[in-house]
């Protein structure tokens, strides 16, 4: 008789040819009654809805969303077209979304199809499908991005309703700027004398500055003969200067994510203090602070650290050479790699506390950190030198975000901006708000996000006269769903208020410091 284990391991064969097949919407009919629920029983698959299944991490929690948000794409892509064949394709809508690199995972998924049943399919944690019965766009106006059909550029601009414009306005501008020149979109409004959305672009084309394009539009409509009026389908006139040339979707969603953030991180953030403390006491002060700092920032990544752990290492009782326990923690690891990267942020903070423009000094430095920060896992084997070197060079999801970050190629972009916009920044709280926020947003790096972020956000507190401000493990809920509330909603409000309050807590922790210090200093006696 088969053993358990020989059993689960049939099963898990069976399941690995599907995967192997790139199969991630899992049907009842590819898996046999006893595999289907040996492998629920075991955690190697998950019921989505009745009748559909995808594969699933046995070591996640329930109500661990973070990987059905992973497969959420690849298994509405193969749900739709296991429906409907080629018969589908996304809402005008969201397929701009798709095309100025916005993969965030929707709350509901618009799809056309002539055979849509107008109702919505419920998936899991809160997210759905709904299906409209509406003719698909000509095959000339769709294309195929990734694993989805969707509205090509053109056809999704001249399709999304008008009340896009006002709702979205940093997604459509950023989609009106990926148009180089506008013939295809010319082609389409002539044939279909639409005169209304002729118009309508027109304006939009003005708004953010590319007034060339929109004339070129008004005048192909008015020669072939049809009247346009022209207007504007924004609301107001945007934040920032669209370069000519300048068609990236992910360099200029960022300027406009950053330009739209500042007034509200400015309002939620206390100013600068009046009165700062020299550089030798600052550094002082941060140097106190580490242990409680690393506790904190390693526990918020789910790393298992104890307060002696920590000071073992920052004493040096530490070789991972020599204590075979060590050697395997990856907890010991990361807090030896924290050890090492806090004390490059602290030699960062010399400059920075000194005047120069903290933008240039985290540009040129923050490598190193990164380096620093690994650099025990490449000394145990864990990683290799190469891991080290440049950005991730692959997909990365946050766990349990809908948020997804940008492609590994759009990081590529997205980075030089950031810095360029950081050295840029006049205001210190924006520095910090938004310096944390964007980095992590982006997520360079496949590992070390958040504290890097964390880090960088705390140069950008040096640089505004700011304490070394530490976010506690025990606020880690509101801290994530501060950050979510950004990345997903783009409310930066929360977040502002979040890191305020720290702020306050840390002010009054120096405060408190400093006047210990002060009345243990001997007096001179009076003459």
């Amino acid at each position: 008789m088969a053993q358990p284990s020989e059993k689960l391991a049939g099963s898990l064969s069976a399941l690995k040819e599907l995967q192997d097949r790139g199969c991630v919407a899992i049907r009842t009919n590819q898996l046999s009654r006893t595999h289907r629920q040996r492998l629920l029983k075991t955690g190697f698959i998950r019921e989505v809805m009745k009748g559909w299944y995808t594969p699933n991490r046995p070591d996640e929690p329930d109500g661990e969303s973070t990987g059905w948000y992973a497969s959420f794409w690849a298994f509405s892509s193969e749900y739709l077209n296991n429906r409907f064949g080629d018969n589908w394709c996304l809402s005008p809508e969201q397929s701009l979304s798709i095309h100025i690199g916005d993969w965030t995972v929707p709350k509901q998924l618009l799809v056309r199809s002539t055979k849509g049943g107008n109702k919505p399919t419920e998936l899991l944690f809160g997210t759905s499908i709904f299906d409209v019965r509406l003719d698909l766009p000509p095959a000339e106006d769709r294309e195929i991005k990734s694993v989805l059909r969707i509205f090509n550029l053109p056809a999704a601009l001249i399709a999304c309703s008008p009340g896009q414009f006002a709702d979205h306005p940093d997604d459509l501008r950023a989609a009106l700027a990926m148009v180089a020149e506008p013939s295809d979109l010319l082609r389409r409004l002539l044939e279909g004398g639409r005169t209304v959305v002729a118009g309508r672009l027109a304006g939009g084309f003005r708004n953010i500055g590319r007034n060339e394009t929109a004339d070129q539009i008004l005048r192909a409509m008015r020669a072939a003969g049809h009247e346009v009026s022209e207007s504007d389908p924004f609301k107001d006139k945007p934040v920032i200067v669209f370069g000519a040339r300048e068609i990236s979707p992910y360099v200029n969603r960022l300027k406009l994510l950053w330009a739209s953030m500042r007034a509200a991180a400015l309002k939620a953030f206390p100013p600068p203090p009046s009165a700062r403390m020299d550089a030798a006491t600052y550094l002082k002060q941060v140097d106190e602070l580490y242990a409680n700092d690393a506790y904190n920032s390693l526990s918020i990544e789910g790393y298992r650290v104890s307060k002696a752990l920590i000071e073992r290492v920052r004493s040096g009782n530490w070789n991972p050479d020599n204590d075979e326990n060590d050697r395997q923690n990856r907890n010991a690891l990361a807090a030896r790699g924290y050890w090492q990267a806090f004390q490059r942020v602290k030699k960062s903070l010399e400059p920075i506390l000194a005047g120069k423009n903290p933008g240039v000094v985290v540009r040129h430095d923050y490598d190193a950190w990164y380096a620093e920060l690994f650099g025990p896992s490449v000394t145990a084997g864990i990683l290799k030198p190469a891991d080290l070197a440049g950005f991730r060079s692959g997909a990365v999801y946050i766990r349990r975000s809908m948020h997804v970050p940008p492609s590994y190629e759009a990081v590529r972009e997205l980075m030089p901006e950031f810095f360029d916009l950081l050295t840029a920044e006049t205001e210190p709280a924006v520095r910090v708000v938004l310096g944390h926020f964007v980095f992590v947003y982006i997520h360079p790096y496949m590992d070390g996000n958040g504290r890097m972020g964390r880090f960088l956000m705390n140069t950008m507190m040096g640089a505004g006269g700011y304490p070394w401000t530490i976010i506690p493990v025990e606020r880690r809920t509101e801290y994530m769903a501060s950050l979510e509330a950004a990345s997903v909603g783009q409310n930066i409000a929360p977040f502002a208020k979040f890191l305020a309050s720290l702020v306050r807590v840390a002010e009054r922790g120096t405060q408190a410091a400093t006047s210990e210090r002060t009345s243990q200093t001997p007096r001179a006696n009076a003459r």
